[in-house]
């Protein structure tokens, strides 16, 4: 991601749910970012000398949870800086406390790990083991306050009052359970990998860490600027060449970005006056950014926080996570540049002269910067780990840096680069940490299951009830929390639904997975529509319901994972041959729904398209037949009717 002006800054922090907010400065600045450089360096170290996984998680928060307290505004006080340094912020003694805190609560198991460990397992725990894990709660129910909210900070609340007081519920209730005291509930969350220190914590501390430093390298390394440049390059003499320029810069940005709002500001700053120029209205200019920018957590190689998190709950190499959002992810983007391509013909739009290198120029200059990118793939394809390929891909940036003289990453630009990877993540790892105590509970509880058999009981066992059911959930979900939290929620209470009727895990988590992206573009919230609006002026609800109609296409292509046999091959499994054909099957549903949703003036053929829409993404031979045959239907409906029109 290109370096952030101030006024980006002040967007990226009051739309995005997970980005830091206080601006440091002097020595404390120095000292956090040096703090920061030490964190990111322990994590590469760990690759290749792998620590025991509680110890490493537990000493990866221990320097995490302190550096977010420092790093971000409790709220609370409006002043929390001395007058006289109007440029910085300084942390009250609150903040100070809360950093001492979480330091002492984590060391301090650190100390003697194997006993530690084993009271945990022996329900024998200490007054202070319960004291410090109890700490520890009240601290991470902060420290995502701090970071995402409320919304978060409440559920994770009342998981922890079911957890105690659930045997108080009536017998009767599916949801009932005998009860856990402080001590058990304690032993679950502090002391072993069932709460805190869970696979969301792991993903946190190996994954994304990783994949956050090598994104900062990227970017001090000059990438994301060429990314912009190329893109502009790309797409230079047509009229709908500016949208699709903005959509090619966000997949590009999306490979070194992990937020679609950070992606949406960067990409907004530079693309919305080329956008106003080309004649682009307000709120439909809005939308391309949106949708443009939440591509970033659905783009390969580095995709969201929540696709590691599928790796791991299915047990996969993340190349095979990789694979299974490939299509999916083409046909996101053919879905956007069909309705660009529709709406440049509606607005009128035209070319607009940009001031740019050639492509081939660009390409044979700077193509370099692509190479760390297929490294990532390549060694996950020669079986190494996620952890060593995009360790390695991160070293090769760094020496192809020197190619170019303006971005040589020097001792201070490196340091620079591994402090931001460690910032970067802090919020992700506050929501991982803080989602341990959801998963914990519904473990100790068996929650799980029993809100499982609830979600299939009120769907009647049917399958299309119990997927569209899980949709509007995930959405619902996802309106609260950021997509990370609401993945991790949803994948362990709907996921054993869809499991209990047949589906795969793989096609499950990967429903769940998309749709808890695309809550990021529906109203009432659309954090990345948000931001696009304050960029460029227009109307916040407009802008909401244009990104939703060029992400439309995404909100129905992932119940073909679920609902049809044939679906897995939209994630790249099965015969090579099948998997093409649906590809192109499910091609032509897109194409339809972007006729649907605005290439088609009547609303007879619209409906037509919509309808064939559906029935094509069956991805069965009948449904298939009749779709193609309703959308020559809408075809000749829309020439008769236009021929009638332009008729004298």
């Amino acid at each position: 991601m290109t370096e952030l002006s101030s006024r980006e800054a002040e967007l990226v922090s009051a739309h995005d749910q997970e980005r830091p907010a206080r601006q440091l400065g002097g020595p404390l600045r120095l000292g956090v970012w040096i703090a920061g450089g030490l964190l990111s360096a322990y994590s590469l170290v760990v690759v290749f000398r792998p620590v025991e996984a509680l110890e490493h998680r537990m000493t990866f928060l221990a320097i995490a949870l302190p550096l977010l307290f420092l790093c971000y505004r409790s709220g609370v006080s409006r002043r929390e800086r001395p007058e006289g340094a109007p440029a910085t912020e300084w942390p009250s003694v609150v903040d100070w406390l809360l950093a001492a805190a979480s330091l002492v609560v984590l060391v301090y198991p650190l100390l003697d790990i194997d006993a530690f460990r084993d009271r945990g397992s022996g329900a024998a725990l200490t007054d202070l083991d319960i004291v410090a894990g109890l700490v520890l709660t009240a601290l991470l129910l902060e420290a995502v306050r701090r970071t995402v909210g409320w919304s978060l900070t409440i559920i994770c609340i009342l998981f922890l009052i079911y957890a105690y007081y659930g045997a108080y519920l009536p017998i009767s209730w599916t949801i009932g359970h005998r009860g856990f005291d402080l001590s058990q509930i304690v032993s679950q969350l502090y002391t072993g990998t069932e709460g805190f220190f869970g696979v969301p914590m792991q993903v946190a501390a190996s994954y994304i860490i990783l994949f956050t430093i090598y994104g900062a390298v990227l970017n001090y390394s000059g990438a994301s600027r060429f990314f912009i440049d190329l893109s502009f390059a790309a797409f230079r003499r047509s009229r709908a060449a500016p949208g699709r320029t903005v959509t090619m810069a966000g997949f590009l940005l999306g490979t070194v970005s992990g937020s679609g709002v950070a992606t949406t500001v960067s990409l907004g700053s530079v693309a919305w006056p080329v956008l106003r120029r080309a004649g682009y209205p307000r709120e439909p200019a809005g939308g391309i950014l949106a949708a443009s920018g939440i591509g970033a957590i659905l783009s390969p190689p580095t995709l969201g926080a929540a696709a590691f998190i599928i790796a791991e709950y299915l047990r996969v190499s993340y190349l095979e996570v990789l694979l299974y959002a490939t299509i999916p992810t083409l046909l996101y983007y053919l879905g956007i540049f069909l309705a660009i391509e529709i709406d440049s013909r509606r607005f009128g739009t035209h070319a607009v002269a940009v001031d740019a290198p050639k492509a081939g120029r660009l390409l044979l200059r700077f193509g370099y910067h692509f190479s760390s990118l297929l490294l990532i793939v390549v060694l996950m394809a020669l079986d190494r780990s996620a952890f060593q390929a995009v360790t390695i891909a991160t070293a090769v940036a760094f020496v192809l840096s020197f190619l170019d003289p303006a971005n040589r990453m020097g001792p201070k630009r490196v340091g620079e680069a591994l402090a931001k990877g460690t910032l970067e993540v802090l919020p992700v790892t506050a929501v991982c940490a803080a989602a341990g105590i959801i998963v914990g509970v519904i473990t100790q509880t068996g929650l799980g299951l029993n809100l499982a058999d609830i979600i299939v009981e009120l769907a009647a066992g049917n399958l299309v009830l119990t997927t569209v059911l899980a949709a509007v959930a995930v959405m619902l979900l996802g309106l609260a929390v950021p997509v990370t939290a609401s993945f991790i929620i949803a994948a362990v209470i709907i996921g054993p639904a869809l499991f209990a009727l047949g589906v795969s895990q793989a096609e499950a988590y990967m429903f769940v997975f998309y749709y808890a992206v695309l809550s990021e573009v529906s109203p009432p919230t659309a954090l990345s529509a948000v931001a696009a609006a304050a960029i460029t002026g227009g109307n916040t609800y407009r802008t909401m319901m244009m990104t939703w109609r060029y992400t439309l296409p995404a909100f129905l292509v992932p119940f073909a994972f679920v609902l049809t046999p044939n679906g897995q091959s939209l994630l790249g499994q099965g015969p090579i041959g099948t998997v093409l054909l649906m590809t192109a099957v499910s091609a032509v549903a897109v194409a339809a729904l972007a006729a649907a949703t605005g290439g088609l003036s009547g609303l007879p053929e619209r409906l037509l398209a919509a309808v064939a829409a559906v029935l094509l993404l069956f991805l069965e031979p009948v449904p298939i037949v009749a779709g193609l045959a309703v959308l020559a239907v809408a075809a000749a409906v829309h020439l008769v009717r236009r021929r009638r029109r332009n008729s004298p």
